[in-house]
């Protein structure tokens, strides 16, 4: 069976003080002194206490059965305190060691070399990632004896068919080991924390050998590169004074993250003006950042520019690889010119970069979603939006940003700590893949909200292969007369954060869909009885690739929920979609570059200039008869919005949507605005 994501390890209590149970040598009583010998008077041996210590440990696993294989990584150690009810909470991730083939007469394989201990917290080709370990039995406490009982659930990884898509996880069941003390190879920090042991599967049957030591005392680590334009600040701490101040580093040292921060390019130019349009900023990630390696750093991009034209403070991306480099959670960027509402606190009134408690906390609440964090509302912690945060401050003192708590909240505390690396990491898992629940699974604090109703209608219901599927939402308080208001999302459009879906293909495979921005902002707005709030959104590709790959009938489900107080209001609703055959040879190369192509999508999303290779295909959809109606309004988006140093090109935006084309009625009123 496979599953979504393995379950996160369980905390292990502290069975007690100590464990005293494995002593190696057994208690001899003296002996008595021989005739004419002294008396000797035994010096009591101090026994060697033993512990397991918090932190990283270089792992490698070998199997028994492949001499040429061997799997390395790190198991993470949590050492909770005392205060906390002590134990230890404890993962692992696997990588596969490459191997090397040797250039002889007879090509020789040969397994590579392992990481280096003395590099510390290891990172590995992500292509090379393989299994996530969640210890179900570790050393709590402290022992006397030389060796303790691990156990752990293996979770097996299966990569996605598409780069940047959406992997399954396979648990292949329980194993142990008994690890013993042993001296360390030369390169590990410490001579006292190694271990070494043979690794049983469920049946007792030895599967291989297993050695950790111990290297960090942290579990894990990144890199962050921030830039911004010229005049805009830097969120590089939260501007308070003595032990309240905080800082990136701090902010990492308090989930166990060895976090640097480079600080680059500072004086960025502004083609286009103060504000930036999604596309801009993602041209920007892919142009200025340092060149990286995932494979050798976790580096995330944070682009600091004074207005967002999407939103007023700050916005993550880059949520799924369907860019042009297929590297999800990467990028994000926070606007500093935002002039803070009436109703935050004592801050009303002033420009956001210029208020560092709200701008930091803004700057990490983004990276936060970059690590697969989603938002976790009415805390005031991290992952709680800055809407939130200042409503609570006005009925419950202090106001905002006073009543911010520094720190992320304990369950995404834990998440940071012992998730799989393919969700923290840049380039892993899509945003959303790392919550276990099933778009269309109700979770177990999903509550029913009477009298509202999710519907969802197709703008029109065949659509030929390789059109995007343009769909109408509808969210509506139903009672009648002497019915209640109730609070729903102000925006329930894909851009929102609160909806995601999934598309049952003809051959009943599963295709996820879910916004590929993630901001700092949840509004919301009262329905009065019988009002409605409407929305549109238009499908083409999601983390597994095109939604609409073939013809047949597609069902559609798409899913609105949000938070209410610790429960969580959710509604689906369902529609069905054909999806018709080529029509004849240029409809069907038009549609395969089409479906073929990922940056396609981000044309039809972002706009901009700068992703050639979706343009081209966008650009052979409006050469066939078939396709243009579907994607005239595209590309007059696109033309119509300024782009760095071009500016927006109204008549030929005018000229492309002339006639019979297919647009949902938010895009319709766009054009509305864009053509007065």
């Amino acid at each position: 069976m496979y599953f979504n994501s393995p379950p996160l390890p369980p905390v292990l209590p502290s069975a007690g003080a100590s464990s005293f149970g494995n002593h190696d040598e057994p208690s001899v009583p003296p002996s008595a002194p021989g005739p004419g010998e002294p008396l000797q008077i035994p010096v009591p041996l101090i026994p060697l206490v033993r512990s397991l210590r918090g932190g990283a440990w270089l792992t490698t696993f070998r199997p028994s059965n492949f001499l040429i294989t061997a799997y390395d990584g790190t198991i993470r150690v949590e050492v909770h305190p005392a205060s906390a009810g002590g134990g230890r909470t404890a993962s692992g991730d696997l990588y596969q060691r490459p191997i090397r083939i040797l250039p002889l007469p007879v090509r020789v394989p040969l397994l590579g070399h392992g990481p280096r201990p003395q590099a510390g917290i290891p990172v590995q080709s992500i292509t090379r990632y393989r299994y996530y370990l969640s210890i179900t039995k570790i050393l709590e406490g402290v022992t006397l004896g030389t060796n303790f009982e691990l156990e752990f659930e293996r979770w097996k990884y299966m990569p996605p068919a598409v780069l940047g898509g959406t992997g399954k996880w396979a648990n292949e069941g329980s194993f142990k080991a008994t690890m013993t003390w042993a001296t360390p190879p030369a390169g590990y920090p410490s001579a006292r924390d190694y271990l070494t042991g043979d690794v049983k599967n469920s049946a007792g049957v030895v599967v291989g050998s297993l050695t950790m030591g111990w290297i960090s005392s942290f579990l894990r680590k990144a890199t962050i590169e921030i830039e911004s334009v010229t005049g805009a600040e830097r969120p590089l701490n939260n501007g308070l004074t003595g032990v309240s101040q905080l800082d990136w580093k701090k902010v990492f040292d308090n989930v166990s993250w060895d976090f640097t921060v480079v600080n680059s390019q500072s004086h960025i130019t502004e083609h286009s003006g103060d504000s930036w349009t999604d596309a801009e900023l993602h041209a920007g990630m892919l142009r200025w950042r340092d060149l990286a390696n995932l494979d050798t750093e976790w580096r995330f991009h944070l682009l600091c520019v004074k207005t967002i034209d999407s939103t007023a403070r700050g916005i993550m991306y880059d949520a799924y690889g369907t860019d042009s480099n297929n590297i999800p959670r990467e990028g994000a960027a926070v606007a500093t010119s935002w002039i803070i509402a009436p109703g935050w606190g004592r801050v009303s009134g002033r420009r956001f970069g210029a208020v560092p408690e709200a701008y930091f906390r803004a700057a990490v609440h983004e990276i936060g979603h970059a690590l697969s964090l989603e938002h976790n509302l009415n805390n005031q912690h991290f992952m709680d939006t800055s809407n939130i945060i200042a409503a609570a401050g006005q009925t419950t003192p202090p106001p905002f940003p006073d009543n911010i708590k520094w720190s992320f909240a304990d369950d995404d505390i834990r998440r940071l700590k012992h998730w799989p690396d393919i969700f923290v990491r840049p380039g892993g898992s899509p945003f959303g893949s790392s919550h276990a629940t099933p778009s269309v699974s109700p979770p177990d604090n999903a509550i029913d909200i009477p009298d509202v109703e999710l519907s969802v209608t197709p703008t029109i219901s065949e659509v030929p292969l390789g059109a995007p599927v343009r769909l109408e939402l509808k969210l509506r308080n139903t009672s009648g007369e002497g019915g209640f208001p109730i609070q729903v999302p102000a925006d329930i459009g894909l851009r929102s954060g609160f909806i995601q879906g999934t598309v049952i293909t003809p051959a009943g495979v599963s295709k996820t869909f879910s916004s590929i921005f993630i901001n700092d902002d949840s509004a919301y707005k009262v329905l009065a009885p019988g009002e409605e709030t409407i929305a549109s959104t238009t499908l083409l590709r999601g983390a597994e690739g095109a939604l609409f790959a073939s013809t047949g009938l597609y069902n559609v489900s798409v899913e609105v929920k949000w938070d209410v107080e610790e429960a969580v209001a959710r509604f689906v609703g369902y529609t069905t979609v054909l999806v018709t055959g080529p029509k004849d040879a240029s409809h069907a190369a038009a549609a395969h570059k089409l479906l073929a192509c990922p940056d396609a999508h981000l044309v039809l999303v972002l706009g901009g200039d700068h992703l050639k290779d979706g343009i081209s295909a966008i650009q052979a959809a409006l050469k066939d008869d078939t396709l243009r109606p579907h994607y005239a309004v595209v590309e007059a988006r696109r033309l119509a919005t300024r782009f760095e140093d071009r500016k927006p090109d109204i008549d030929a935006a005018k000229k492309l949507v002339e006639g019979n084309i297919v647009v949902t009625k938010s895009e319709n009123q766009k054009l509305q605005a864009w053509f007065k």
